[in-house]
Order: structure tokens, then sequence, then C-alpha cells
């Protein structure tokens, strides 16, 4: 063999021994989209939400399945761990779902102003009540984060923009109702339970935020109240 025929076979060697080492640093595709096989802490109580068998042990279908759910929702890392952030959101979703269609249940929200707008931070739900008749909901919402919380206490609509842009994070904000400085019910278009939460405002999905721009006008009462679990 000739110097030539001796340097190529050399560099098809060393391209099949480094093959295997680029697919071992994870950076084909498969290797990243991998799920995780680690047991979680809270493994049962994700596969019970799930409908998954609960055997509090992690499986490849259970992973894929918490993985889905993370996606949908925008948990990071979505790699299918049973861990506290994932179990937060789907014990928040329980809790909301037990609420069912008296959300004023604890009369915390005022039955006394006629139209108002109620906001259940420790729930993440929103509601429009007249005195103590409930007129539309309760919705999930996703309120400010930790640092960003929503203000609490008793405020009104003070201006309406259909077509509002944020000035200050440059992000379209559709049928924003104001009611509290820059804070505002309006639509987004990530998931409801996406943490950690919004910048203060009162986030809903389009239909939502649409039926409330229905249903609420300019100098309406909004009364916000709780705690947003994580701040």
């Amino acid at each position: 063999m000739g110097d030539i025929g001796r340097r190529g076979a050399v560099a098809l060697t060393i391209t099949a021994l480094l093959t295997p080492l680029t697919l071992a640093l994870g950076t084909a595709p498969a290797q990243a989209a991998s799920c995780t096989t680690s047991t979680g802490p809270y493994q049962k109580q994700v596969e019970k939400f799930l409908g998954r068998t609960v055997d509090g042990k992690q499986s490849a279908g259970d992973c894929e399945a918490i993985k889905a759910f993370q996606t949908k929702h925008g948990i990071t890392p979505n790699a299918g761990y049973a861990g506290a952030v994932t179990w937060g959101v789907m014990d928040l979703m329980n809790k909301q779902k037990a609420v069912g269609k008296n959300p004023n249940k604890a009369g915390k929200c005022p039955t006394n102003k006629g139209r108002i707008a109620c906001v259940n931070l420790t729930l993440q739900l929103s509601w429009i009540q007249d005195g103590a008749k409930l007129v539309y909901g309760p919705v999930p919402v996703r309120t400010g984060r930790d640092g960003d919380e929503t203000r609490t206490g008793l405020k009104k609509i003070y201006w309406r923009n259909i077509d509002h842009v944020s000035s200050i994070y440059h992000v379209p904000m559709p049928y924003a109702q104001f009611f509290d400085g820059g804070q505002a019910f309006h639509s987004a278009g990530v998931s409801m339970w996406n943490p950690p939460g919004s910048r203060g405002c009162v986030n809903m999905t389009k239909t939502d935020a649409k039926k409330y721009w229905s249903l609420l006008k300019k100098g309406d009462d909004v009364f916000v109240y709780g705690r947003k679990p994580g701040t």
C-alpha cells in the first residue's frame, strides 16, 4: 500500500473511532431527546394524575407521559422527571378543578360592588360576578412570579386597549384591561400553568380574555387576593 493509501486508511479509522465518541457526547438528536430513567420524589402522585399504573417506579412509558405534560406547559427541563415543579402544577390543577362553579365559597371577593372581577392568587383562578351571582368562570390565570407579584387589594379598571403592546417588554398584550399601574388582564400565548408566572399581569387564554373584554368596562371593580404558590 502506498503512502496515500495508508493515509486514507488511517483517516477512515480515525473517523470510525470518532463517530461513537460524538454520539456519546450527546450531539446526536436522539441522544439529546432521551428520557430520564430516574424515579422522582413525586412519582406516585404524578402517575396517578396522568392515569398511569401507580407503582412509584419510573418506566419508559411514565417518562414519555410526564415529558409530554412538561412540554405542553413549558416546564423545564422536560426530561420526564417527576419533580416538585411538575407535581406542583398538577396539584394546582386538582385544586382548581375541585372549586367547581362556586369560586367565592369563602366569601373573600366582595359581593356588595355589583359587577366585579375576582382574582384568587392562591388558586390561580379568576371569575366575574354580579353581587353573589357568578357571571363567568372560574377560569385559570397566570399571575406574577416571585419578585413581580400581582398586587393585591381592591382596584378599578382605568384603561382598556384591545391591541396593546407592552412598552417595557415589547410583547403583545391583546384585550388588555389595566387595573393597577402596568398590571392588567390580557391574553397570553402560553399555558396558564407555565412557570414561574407573568411579570405582574393576569394572563388569560384568548377565549377568556375576549370574554372579559365583553363583560367588563372602564370603572368596573377588580379584587385581587391570596398569594401565588412560590412567591
